[in-house]
């Protein structure tokens, strides 16, 4: 007799209270059933695989989905409506966490439409209003949350966007809604995505590579050799970019190293995580004042 044969009689005689069906038991049962209603034509093949996608939802913790603290991007409160705008646009999000001091301190979430709709009413309150008086609450959840339950409050409570904690009180990450259901449809690509580029040269100055491009093809590349210490803990030029800026690039973001001058171009995919970087070659003089700029 198969084991699950063994465990049906085990119940049928002592019942769910002395031999109860596990969560992985219900789980691999649902399983069945899709694969036996779809082998009978009953369920189509990618509802099968959306259908498995939701059973398996039910062991999916939140920290598994959420985009990492590293990845967040963030805004000030004390930054006035005018500059608030501009980083929101820049960076494509029309929803960002406010902090006051750190990231583990989100005082609020900034939503775009908010502060446009208070500059259009009032002109004069883009330089003289700061982003911390325009805010929604902030939505926290433990990251150690199951994230159809966190699904099922999001939709109850038309919640889009909520700040994940760590068991220590820190801001581990954020999720979204639609984080939750692309476990469920699959990752959406975007249409202007391009896994091909890795650097292309529009002159002998000045070229456009992947910000997935490895730093030891960069240093091939442009003939330079990074630091031991720009290099520690990053394998891309986009995750240099980000340690030397010390938040997530945006579009425009810049820094000067070793003679390049590295500028954050377009974002892509629905996370809005910067896809290419352009690179110039800039004078020493340049350079210097880059830096200088850089440390005020």
């Amino acid at each position: 007799m198969s084991d699950s044969k063994t465990k049906e009689l085990l119940r049928s005689i002592f019942g769910e209270r002395f031999f109860p069906q596990t969560t992985a038991d219900k789980d691999q049962e649902l399983h069945e059933l899709v694969d036996e209603a779809s082998e009978r034509g009953l369920v189509e093949e990618s509802e099968r695989s959306m259908i498995h996608s939701v059973i398996d939802l039910g062991g999916t913790l939140v920290r598994e989905l959420m985009v990492p603290r590293t990845d967040v991007v963030w805004m000030e409160g004390n930054k006035t409506l005018r500059q608030g705008l501009s980083l929101a646009l820049r960076s494509g999000f029309t929803r960002i966490p406010v902090i006051e001091e750190n990231l583990d301190n989100v005082i609020g979430i900034a939503y775009v439409k908010d502060l446009a709709r208070r500059v259009h009413e009032r002109h004069e309150s883009e330089q003289s209003e700061q982003v911390e008086q325009h805010l929604r609450k902030a939505t926290f959840v433990p990251e150690s949350k199951e994230a159809i339950e966190l699904l099922r409050e999001m939709q109850r409570d038309q919640i889009h966007m909520a700040i994940v904690i760590d068991e220590y009180g820190g801001t581990a990450g954020l999720i979204t809604i639609e984080d939750i259901l692309e476990e469920i449809v699959g990752e959406i690509a975007d249409e202007y995505d391009d896994d091909q580029l890795e650097v292309e040269w529009l002159d002998e100055n000045t070229a456009r590579i992947s910000a997935r491009l490895h730093v030891e093809d960069f240093e091939e590349s442009f003939k330079t050799e990074l630091t031991p210490e720009s290099r520690e803990d990053v394998d891309s030029v986009g995750g240099l970019l980000a340690k030397e800026l010390g938040r997530v690039p945006i579009p425009g973001s810049t820094i000067t190293i070793h003679g390049w001058k590295l500028t954050a171009e377009r974002p892509a995919g629905r996370r809005h995580r910067i896809a290419t970087i352009l690179v110039t070659r800039v004078t020493p003089a340049a350079a210097e004042n880059t830096e200088e700029i850089k440390s005020l």
